[in-house]
């Protein structure tokens, strides 16, 4: 085989932590399309919903489950971006460190909080 026809290949499948990242964030910012058109049809169709109707539209199966991806893709690919941010206009290493420890921590709190929140809305009923 070509040598050139395989340089490609070995980008797309190599183990760096650079190119992981690179995919991590494309992946998330594409299965965050669907699920944000998702998001913002079902706010407009709930807009003068009361709260037991809410409820209710949250505890069926598929948009529980909609909803969960929505939120660990959306927490997920926060994280990435907020990342490449600090990496790139921190310049003190311990600051640097420091920042993703404290927005790492953060995020997941968040995340943790709005994943406990739709079980318990879907354990209820």
């Amino acid at each position: 085989m070509n040598i050139k026809l395989l340089t490609p290949l070995r980008i797309l499948i190599s183990a760096s932590e650079a190119v992981r990242h690179w995919w991590a964030q494309r992946l998330t910012a594409v299965a965050l399309i669907p699920l944000s058109l998702w998001f913002v049809y079902s706010l407009t169709t709930m807009y003068s919903a009361n709260y037991e109707t809410v409820i209710l539209w949250l505890n069926n199966t598929t948009n529980s489950l909609l909803m969960l991806f929505f939120i660990l893709s959306l927490y997920y690919h926060a994280v990435l971006g907020l990342q490449v941010v600090i990496e790139d206009y921190v310049e003190s290493d311990w600051q640097r460190k420091s920042l993703l420890l404290l927005i790492k921590i953060i995020l997941s709190i968040a995340a943790l909080g709005a994943v406990t929140a739709i079980f318990l809305i879907y354990m209820e009923f």
